[in-house]
């Protein structure tokens, strides 16, 4: 009985600290950049694969994120979409 109801708390702690799904993260992005330059230009520091000292650093603007970030979503999703079928016959 224990074992069950501890098994029961422990998913219900799961499923409350999953994340949102992308749109929800989208629509909150979106809300965020309502007051904001779009020409504004922003730096990221990024980390070099296989390194732990390099870095580059990339700068865009707010628009040009805004428009990476879909794409990259755009692609993540279509891969998921499309990992079923490259999988044995789903």
């Amino acid at each position: 009985m224990r074992s069950t109801l501890r098994i029961f708390a422990l998913a219900a702690l799961i499923g409350y600290m999953a994340p949102k799904p992308a749109m929800a993260l989208a629509d909150d992005d979106a809300k965020s950049q309502k007051g904001k330059n779009p020409n504004e230009t922003i730096c990221e520091s990024s980390p070099e694969l296989g390194s732990r000292l390099v870095r580059h650093r990339v700068c865009m603007t707010r628009a040009q994120w805004a428009e990476r970030r879909q794409a990259d979503r755009q692609i993540v999703e279509h891969s998921q979409l499309q990992s079923c079928t490259r999988q044995a016959g789903c």
